[in-house]
């Protein structure tokens, strides 16, 4: 597998004592009476990193109790699987985002080779220190998406949007049989556009970016052109930061350039991080809430009715869709610096710990027994963790949110007619471990 992406070979590659596609209990859990618990350290549920059965998976997880054992890759660690459980752990100053605390990187059993590392190695931003120097490196960040000036954003998000419905619409009179896939024509582009206007990234760069974040989040991109993306995404922000360093605009880099309160003004390389994790999950998570509550709405035609009917709130349409198809599937990764209980089973220190967020979405004890279900009449508020909680909350949460706010709407009423081009079951997921990322949504228009 090392340095090819996902590994089709029989052969497993041995990590920590484990080996992805081997052992009695892969895919399917104990074959044998008597034999180990799925979800157990004797029996790791192999995370599918090409998604092929997303539902089997969750369903999998939630079953071996609120911390199931995983295989992550080849790397053993805990997910964490309920509602309950998440909130607790993710306020837990017990675990951290420092990758030197994880034993296996310590040991060496996991280094660059592994095709996730991008993920946990990420550099330093406020998305992967604690304590104090989390909240130096938020605070700005924090400052320039309050409610208030998010609502100074919201022009923007308006113009954008109108600018690729009305380039859909012309594309549909020149070519009415066509189907319009509505995540490289919609739902992408304009979270991409959005982000980057208010980190200050250059229009010119958009299309750049995208073909570099498809390639980062792909499992099945060879390791080495991984390695290289993330090189060649590091020289580029860093050469915006500079840019910026030397003509200041009005744009929240540049504000996280010239920051000054609150201890130490930030390092270029700290800047540099801020604006790269800002503009990757800036993005990521808005194209999946447009598209999956799209989805969601053309599949439960007697939930549409009444959000067209003003009966339902878009609001609603947005709670219901973050809990239900939560955009991140399984997050990446917080490690141990001391002995945690939790449910009966103990996380060892040095070990990894993942939120599998499309299972505590639909967490039962937490939303009853009808979580698989998409409701939009689902009783207010949707109390879900999508966004995560604790320090660590998305800051971008707010901004997600009045992305879909403006966009959901305008599609429906600009597209009364819109339907599915495809049959759902032929709508599959990106082989993006990640994120829960639809490969495109064929839509008609007219």
């Amino acid at each position: 597998m090392t340095g090819n992406g996902p590994s089709t070979e029989s052969e497993p590659r041995e990590v920590g004592g484990l080996g992805v596609g081997s052992g009695p209990c892969v895919g399917g859990g104990p074959t044998t009476p008597g034999s180990a618990e799925t979800g157990s350290a004797e029996c790791p549920i192999v995370i599918d990193p090409l998604v092929g059965g997303l539902a089997e998976e969750t369903e999998a997880l939630r079953t071996a109790g609120p911390l199931a054992r995983i295989d992550l890759m080849g790397a053993p660690a805990w997910t964490v699987t309920t509602h309950a459980e998440a909130r607790k752990l993710l306020t837990d100053t017990r675990l951290v985002k420092d990758i030197s605390r994880w034993t296996l990187w310590r040991s060496g059993e996991i280094d660059e080779s592994w095709p996730l590392i991008g993920m946990v190695d990420a550099g330093r931003s406020m998305f992967t220190v604690d304590g104090a120097e989390h909240r130096r490196l938020r605070v700005k960040t924090a400052q320039a998406l309050t409610p208030r000036r998010l609502e100074g954003i919201r022009p923007d998000i308006e113009r954008i949007t109108g600018r690729l419905l009305d380039a859909i619409e012309a594309r549909a009179a020149e070519a009415p049989e066509e189907p319009v896939d509505l995540k490289s024509a919609f739902a992408q582009p304009l979270p991409m556009s959005v982000v980057c206007s208010l980190m200050g990234v250059d229009p010119a760069l958009e299309p750049r970016l995208h073909r570099l974040y498809e390639a980062f989040f792909s499992m099945l991109t060879p390791q080495d052109e991984r390695l290289a993306v993330i090189q060649e995404l590091d020289e580029l922000y860093a050469e915006m930061v500079r840019e910026k360093s030397l003509a200041p605009g009005d744009d929240l880099t540049s504000a996280l350039i010239l920051a000054d309160e609150g201890g130490e003004p930030l390092t270029a390389e700290e800047v540099r991080g801020n604006l790269e994790a800002m503009v990757a999950a800036g993005h990521e998570t808005t194209v999946t809430l447009i598209l999956c509550a799209v989805r969601a709405l053309l599949t439960h035609p007697e939930q549409l009715r009444p959000v067209l009917d003003g009966e339902v709130g878009w609001e609603a349409v947005i709670e219901e869709t973050l809990r239900w198809e939560s955009p991140s599937t399984h997050l990446l990764m917080r490690f141990a610096t001391s002995d945690i209980e939790v449910g009966g089973v103990v996380v060892r220190e040095g070990e990894g710990v993942v939120m599998s967020y499309r299972a505590i979405g639909r967490d039962r004890a937490q939303h009853g027994q009808d979580a698989d279900r998409f409701d939009v009449r689902r009783p207010a508020p949707v109390r879900h963790l999508a966004f995560g909680h604790g320090p660590h909350i998305c800051p971008g949460a707010g901004l997600s949110r009045l992305e879909a706010l403006v966009a959901l709407p305008a599609l429906f009423e600009r597209f009364p007619a819109l339907s599915l081009a495809v049959p759902v079951t032929e709508i599959r997921n990106r082989p993006v471990l990640t994120q829960n990322e639809l490969d495109s949504l064929p839509v008609r228009v007219r």
